[in-house]
């Protein structure tokens, strides 16, 4: 009862934080091959057993949650099929190019997706989009002081019809909290950037700041 209690007014508990867990993987095989991303089984050992899971192994994703000086967030509509949907978002993409750094691929993707660049970047969260089925992480940055690139980019597929709207920020919330908005990146970059923006935007991280959780472990190797 003592330490519950102390938890409950943030008494002698660490912080809360997620631990990083390495266990004996016994084996681990690519069972599908997707033109974007791949479904992996491994076999791991949790409690003295043999588990055996299947899921999707991922390359990892940036996304931007870009504000101009009135705080207003540019926001994409596009569509995607699993959920036929036109949804809204913020400028994200892959990291599917081999050493490419986070911060250089968010980057590219405001230039690429809003023609945008930026002068002051941050970054805003980071999160795993679905940990019990996928390996996926995603770093959301923030990015002001921005200005409109001089050249434009020819979009592709889903891109191909684009749309770009300047939303407040405290609208973007309301949709958020409405259910009008259902985009898990664009849910937790706008609530993060409204906590933080009430604390004066004290607690953003460094743009270079080190992302423990996409340390991925070797895939396709089985304990010896």
């Amino acid at each position: 009862m003592a330490e519950a209690a102390d938890a409950a007014v943030g008494g002698s508990f660490d912080r809360l934080a997620d631990d990083p867990v390495e266990l004996a993987i016994i084996e681990s095989e690519e069972v599908f091959a997707g033109r974007v991303w791949s479904i992996r089984r491994e076999t791991f050992e949790l409690g003295g057993a043999p588990i055996v899971r299947e899921f999707m192994d991922h390359t990892g994703a940036v996304g931007v949650l870009a504000l101009d000086e009135h705080d207003r967030a540019l926001l994409i509509k596009q569509y995607r099929h699993p959920v036929r949907m036109r949804d809204w978002e913020i400028p994200a993409g892959l990291l599917d190019v081999a050493g490419e750094d986070p911060l250089a691929a968010a980057q590219r993707e405001l230039a690429e997706e809003a023609e945008l660049e930026a002068s002051e970047w941050a970054v805003l969260a980071d999160f795993a989009t679905s940990p019990g089925g996928s390996d996926e992480v995603i770093r959301v940055y923030l990015a002001r002081g921005l200005r409109a690139r001089p050249e434009a980019f020819d979009r592709e597929d889903e891109e191909a019809e684009l749309e770009t709207r300047w939303v407040p920020l405290d609208e973007c919330v309301d949709a958020v909290l409405e259910r009008r908005v259902h985009n898990g990146p664009l849910a937790i970059a706008v609530l993060a950037a409204h906590a933080v923006r009430g604390r004066g935007w004290r607690g953003l991280g460094e743009a270079d700041a080190p992302w423990p959780s996409r340390t991925a472990p070797v895939r396709g190797a089985s304990a010896p």
